[in-house]
């Protein structure tokens, strides 16, 4: 027994950290919270407590004990940056970055405050701010991986995607088996016109980072038993994944069993969330795991086929897959290319994304459910469809991200806006809040021979109905190339808004046309620049056409397969059985 109380609140604030990495957060949070009134002006605690707070999405609380830390020592660096922390998850970037510079102010060499401006000006769309943090951060940490992805974030918010491709190369090379930086590096180089070989190349190539043998659980090899499908995620919540992964929630087999792995934090007050907690049979809090921890809670389930739908995103986990914690693990629907873990067994897409000749550039076993590898479900407050007034100009659209607005995009833009004498483009990004990137993409614009005093900009509304409302002002959306959009396209469909993309070369060049093709509207998927030109000019001219789709497209899209939930899932789920006789077959030989 240790009878020195400084000692033993130490021992304690470690036990409850252990306590939550392995899952116990509940009882983490409970020690903590008893440490804290019996020592309430313990930085440690109180430190501790609202760090594991802030991770299991109790964010109010967080703040209100961090701000405490921080009127104990104001003059400390640490308690700022720990609150600012806790403040950018709660959404309040502003405040954040107001406490980040009081760390900075406090100390300035804490290189840590410094990466935390960037994050917070980064969310304020304040590129030009957060790049000049990051090189206040790599005066002090020259070669530092964990600042690079928010320094590339920064390049690439900045409307910089190639800079920041090359500043993770870079990284890369000094770091080549870092998981998260190689991760952000794949992330990136989809928005790049490179290659298709060469960007599955450098997929290949993360097998670097996996160094664990794989080691999955033995599993009752019984090929037609009720399975255990487990979902791996840090977007089951409001985001654009959730309006594809709903059909997987709500229409599984009836005897088998779905656990959900969410690996971002609660939030209070989202429908998302608490929908899929109510749809999932067993649901396990993952954002405070260790990767040991969760690969352990993966086991315990006894999941038979793990469903991973982040990969390479913010919020993917792969690095808990090293050791193989399912039998079968498969890949779908958050991420646009090949994963290149070794220990990921199938990818699921569909024969328009990823015809035969595309198995060579993924290190899965590619799995195609026709005719779309995807099912949407829409909003369920989106305005009604309306036309434009019939005095207004003719509007192409695109809501994309700006990142996606490669050179060969705005080049079939411009041939566009050029048949159609006096029209205007209409775009919409929340990065266009940023004046620096704004700034650089009408630079581009300009050099790529668009008249830029044709282009409207937005970029923010205050809800998304505000923002389905604004298809109202475009007759035609048009898609962007390489990486096509996916929750844009179905959007503008659902708002009676047709979408004319061009068929690539890769996955994310092709996701466009298979959306199109599910929604019966093949004729609107261009095989060339100038088809792309002659059918999005057509269209927009003709106004009759324009007025029939803005009628009728949602009711055509609710009747088609991309949204016919319960017929998508007996397909994707049948795929599952499949694999998992495929599985038994080969353990049995």
């Amino acid at each position: 027994m240790c009878d020195n109380p400084f000692v033993a609140s130490r021992d304690a604030v470690t036990k409850a950290l252990q306590d939550a990495r392995n899952g116990r957060i509940t009882a983490a949070l409970a020690s903590l919270r008893t440490l804290q009134r019996l020592h309430p002006r313990d930085m440690e605690v109180l430190s501790v407590l609202g760090l594991l707070l802030t991770q299991s999405g109790q964010l109010d609380q967080a703040v209100h004990h961090l701000k405490t830390a921080v009127t104990i020592n104001p003059a400390l660096p640490g308690p700022h940056s720990n609150l600012a922390n806790a403040l950018i998850n709660a959404g309040k970037f502003k405040e954040a970055e107001f406490h980040y510079q009081a760390a900075t102010e406090a100390d300035p060499t804490y290189a840590r405050a410094f990466m935390g401006l960037l994050i917070a000006r980064t969310f304020l769309n304040d590129s030009k701010g957060a790049l000049n943090a990051a090189e206040q951060a790599l005066a002090l940490k020259p070669d530092w991986p964990e600042l690079s992805p928010n320094y590339a974030r920064a390049l690439a918010a900045a409307d910089r995607p190639a800079d920041a491709v090359e500043h993770l190369e870079a990284a890369v090379r000094r770091h080549p088996t870092l998981a998260p930086l190689r991760s952000s590096l794949l992330m990136a180089l989809n928005y790049l016109e490179r290659p298709a070989a060469d960007i599955a190349a450098a997929h290949r190539d993360y097998a670097a980072c996996v160094t664990a043998a794989a080691d999955p659980p033995p599993s009752d090899r019984s090929p037609e038993r009720p399975l255990r499908i487990g979902i791996l995620s840090g977007d089951l919540t409001t985001h654009s994944v959730a309006f594809f992964a709903d059909a997987i929630f709500r229409h599984p087999p009836a005897d088998w069993h779905l656990t959900a792995f969410s690996t971002s934090g609660a939030r209070a007050g989202d429908s998302a969330a608490a929908e899929f907690r109510r749809m999932a049979h067993s649901w396990c809090d993952a954002a405070t795991l260790s990767d040991a921890a969760l690969d352990a809670a993966i086991r315990a389930a006894h999941i038979d086929i793990l469903i991973d739908l982040g990969a390479h995103t913010s919020g993917g986990r792969l690095t808990a897959l090293d050791r193989k914690p399912a039998p079968i693990i498969a890949t779908t629907i958050g991420y646009p290319n090949t994963t290149g873990h070794p220990h990921i067994d199938l990818r699921i897409v569909d024969s328009t994304t990823d015809p035969p000749d595309s198995d060579r550039l993924c290190t899965e076993r590619i799995v195609r459910i026709d005719p779309c590898f995807l099912c949407y479900r829409p909003p369920t407050n989106a305005p009604a469809p309306a036309l434009p007034p019939a005095d207004a100009p003719i509007t192409f659209g695109s809501f994309n991200l700006l990142s996606k607005i490669s050179p060969t995009t705005l080049t079939l833009w411009r041939d566009t806006l050029a048949a159609v004498p006096h029209s205007r483009l209409l775009l919409k990004s929340k990065s266009f809040a940023d004046p620096t990137a704004q700034s650089n993409f009408l630079a581009r614009a300009r050099a790529a021979g668009i008249d830029t005093t044709r282009i409207d900009i937005i970029g923010f509304t205050d809800s998304i109905a505000d923002h389905l409302a604004l298809y109202r002002r475009i007759h035609v959306a048009l898609d962007t190339t390489p990486y096509n959009g996916t929750t844009t396209t179905c959007e503008a469909l659902w708002m009676g808004v047709p979408v004319i993309t061009l068929l690539g070369d890769r996955h994310c060049a092709r996701v466009g046309a298979s959306l199109l093709r599910a929604a019966n509207l093949p004729h609107l998927v261009a095989a060339n620049a100038a088809q792309f030109t002659e059918l999005s000019a057509r269209l927009a001219t003709d106004r009759s056409q324009l007025a029939m789709l803005r009628d009728n497209l949602r009711g055509m899209l609710g009747a088609s397969a991309l949204m016919d939930a319960s017929a998508w899932a007996a397909r994707f789920f049948g795929a599952m059985r499949d694999a998992w006789r495929n599985h038994c077959s080969a353990k049995a030989s």
